[in-house]
């Protein structure tokens, strides 16, 4: 498949490792937005690849993780009740609330479905005329497009019993609340491809000049990431903080004007609440005033939610980058994907759940790093090749 084998070629792989290994001058810290990154990271070892001096932070990059508490115990009465098909995501199921998931209120008799779009969800609503359907809207940007088109059909169809739970979060606000925290130790930005494909790159300058962080967009693959890390890698070194597009097979600096402006005409911004987190200003969507009839959190009026996390889950500082999985105590004893304590354990862009599923459960990570000679060989063992 196109574009695919070209990125996970071995050689150069080596050779971005050894100029990467030939830069680094002293301790860098970066920061991968992307969950999907982060997964990649892992999967392929590509942390462990780097220079001892080169620490790959995972930031809040799971929409399925950040997705608030209260938001889901909201989705949670709203799927039980009569009268409604409530559809998500398959992602969301076994995400846990206070005192539940969608898998038990389906077990209990609520008709919670799986759907692969939220137009799926709107066809529901158009053979179900007697039904409340509800779509579970969360994401970054870039699911953000296909929701807002679901919204405007339904308007546009006169489909009066579809409305959607929106939790949209937005990254460059993001980055800007890390950059802005007492405990910050990013010193550069892996920026996520998929969302400046929507979205583009003109946030991101003025956040780099602001914080003098060198922001670099990128892909998914091996090559991508180990490219994206060789850029930033060089600004530190060299002093700068521009923003470097590395990934320009997929994003134009202005993004999808299409998709924009489709956003522009269903939501607006709004300040939310990322769990484990707190309330970012301005990091949220919200269906705008044109669209607000078509809001579940309107038109069911859900109140009284009394929201408790567990006080052993540390998936908040992992989601700030401050911890590392494994340095939670309850990782892989208590909390594992079959019983899961936070998001970040079962969403398939977690990080818990990147290193419980690629088995980095214990010790430190020991890295195949910081011999440059031998940097190259450790990745005979490894996925990249």
């Amino acid at each position: 498949m196109k574009y695919i084998d070209e990125f996970q070629d071995p050689d150069l792989a080596r050779r971005l490792l050894d100029d990467i290994h030939a830069t680094v001058t002293r301790p860098w810290a970066l920061m991968e937005v992307c969950g999907g990154q982060t997964h990649s990271i892992i999967r392929h070892g590509i942390d462990q690849l780097l220079p001892d001096a080169v620490e790959l932070i995972h930031g809040p990059g799971c929409p399925v993780c950040v997705t608030p508490l209260d938001v889901i115990d909201k989705a949670l009465e709203i799927a039980s009740r009569p009268g409604v098909i409530f559809c998500s995501f398959g992602d969301m199921l076994r995400v846990p609330g206070s005192g539940s998931d969608l898998f038990r209120v389906r077990a209990a008799g609520g008709d919670v479905r799986v759907v692969y779009s939220p137009l799926d969800a709107l066809r529901l609503a158009q053979e179900h005329p007697d039904r409340e359907v509800v779509f579970f809207g969360i994401g970054f940007e870039t699911t953000a497009p296909p929701n807002a088109m679901a919204v405007h059909q339904a308007r546009r169809l006169g489909v009066r019993n579809f409305s959607m739970l929106v939790s949209h979060v937005r990254v460059p606000p993001a980055i800007e609340a890390i950059m802005e925290s007492d405990t910050c130790r990013v010193q550069a930005f892996l920026a996520a491809g998929h969302v400046c494909s929507v979205m583009g790159t003109d946030e991101y300058p003025a956040l780099a000049e602001r914080h003098r962080v060198p922001i670099v967009v990128t892909g998914f693959e091996p090559l991508d990431i180990l490219e994206g890390v060789r850029r930033a890698v060089r600004q530190l070194e060299r002093g700068e903080h521009t923003v470097d597009n590395a990934y320009r097979r997929a994003v134009p600096a202005e993004g999808n004007p299409a998709a924009k402006a489709m956003l522009a005409d269903v939501f607006e911004a709004t300040d939310r609440a990322w769990r484990g987190i707190g309330v970012i200003p301005g990091s949220g969507w919200r269906l705008s005033e044109r669209y607000r009839d078509l809001d579940a959190e309107h038109r069911f009026a859900v109140t009284h939610i009394d929201t408790r996390e567990p006080a052993q889950c540390r998936s908040g500082e992992v989601l700030q980058g401050l911890i590392k999985p494994k340095e939670c105590a309850a990782f892989g004893t208590v909390c594992t994907p079959r019983t899961p304590l936070g998001a970040t354990m079962v969403s398939s862009e977690g990080a818990c759940a990147a290193y419980y599923l690629y088995r980095r459960l214990d010790g430190d990570g020991t890295r195949g790093a910081g011999r440059t000679s031998e940097a190259p060989a450790a990745l005979e063992g490894t996925s990249v090749v």
